[in-house]
C-alpha cells in the first residue's frame, strides 16, 4: 500500500535528507520508523502525504502515484503530523467539520464517527470550546480524530503517541491493530522501541538518510545475539 522507489531529497541543494531510499508497507502491516533526530523521518512523512517533493524517485500511497494523482493519493491517507497545533481559532466540531467538508464524508457517517472517536479519547465534552484553550494532549487527540474521519486505507503517523494519556494511547494502538486486521497499512514514527517492540510487524531504521535495517525485531535481536533492543539500536546508530 505504500511504495517508496529510491527516492532522494536534499534541502538548500547542499543537505541530503534521503538519499537512494527505497522500502514498501503491505496491506495488513504496521509497521515502525525508528532512528535518532535528524535522520530523515519527517522527511519522508512529508514526501509520503505530498507536503513536499522529492528530487529523484517514485512514491505510491493506495495504488496511486503521489506526484502524478496527488488528489486521490491524498484522500487515500490518514495523516498525524509531528505538531498538533493548527487551527487552534477553530472549535474542536468546527474543525472536524471542516476535515469532514474536505473529505467529503457523508453526514451521517461524519456524525457517528465524530461521536464515537470523541467518546473513544474523551474529547466530547470539549468539542464546543476553541482548540486553543486545549492541552497538548487533547490537541493531539484531536489530530488523530481528524486523520481518521475519513476511514483512509493508509494511515502515516508521525509520532502519533505524543502527549497522549495511557488510556488515549492504548485506544489508538487498538485501532492500529484493528485497522490492520482489516487489511490496511499503518506506518509510524516512533523513539519509544517498547513500542515498537510490542506492536510492529516490521521495523525500518533510518539513520542520516539511508535506511540501516528493514525487518523483524525479533530476527533483529537474533542476527546480534540476543542483546537488548536499547543496545542494538545505539550500535547501530551510532557506528
Amino acid at each position: 500500500m505504500i511504495r517508496f522507489e529510491n527516492v532522494t531529497k536534499t534541502y538548500n541543494k547542499t543537505v541530503k535528507a534521503l538519499d537512494d531510499v527505497s522500502f514498501n508497507v503491505k496491506g495488513g502491516e504496521i509497521v515502525g520508523f525508528i532512528g535518532p533526530n535528524g535522520s530523515g523521518k519527517t522527511t519522508t512523512m512529508k514526501l509520503l502525504t505530498g507536503i513536499i517533493r522529492a528530487d529523484k524517485g517514485k512514491i505510491v500511497v493506495g495504488g496511486y502515484n503521489i506526484r502524478e494523482d496527488p488528489i486521490k493519493a491524498k484522500q487515500s491517507i490518514g495523516y498525524i503530523a509531528d505538531s498538533p497545533d493548527m487551527f487552534l481559532r477553530l472549535k474542536g466540531i468546527e474543525f472536524l467539520q471542516l476535515i469532514g467538508d474536505i473529505y467529503k464524508v457523508p453526514e451521517k457517517d461524519r456524525r457517528e464517527r465524530i461521536e464515537s472517536l470523541s467518546e473513544k479519547f474523551g474529547l466530547t465534552e470539549a468539542l464546543s470550546s476553541p482548540m486553543m484553550s486545549y492541552s497538548h494532549g487533547m490537541r493531539q487527540k484531536m489530530m488523530v480524530i481528524a486523520a481518521l474521519l475519513h476511514k483512509p486505507p493508509v494511515w502515516i503517523l508521525d509520532e502519533p503517541m505524543i502527549g497522549l494519556d495511557p488510556k488515549s494511547a492504548f485506544e489508538l494502538k487498538q485501532l492500529m491493530r484493528e485497522h490492520t486486521k482489516e487489511g490496511n497499512a499503518v506506518f509510524f514514527s516512533t523513539h519509544v522501541l517498547e513500542v515498537a517492540e510490542k506492536l510492529c510487524d516490521r521495523v525500518i531504521i533510518i539513520k542520516n538518510g539511508h535506511i540501516l535495517y528493514n525487518g523483524t525485531l525479533g530476527e533483529l535481536e537474533k542476527q546480534n545475539k540476543n542483546e537488548s533492543l536499547e543496545n542494538i539500536f545505539l550500535e547501530l546508530t551510532e557506528k
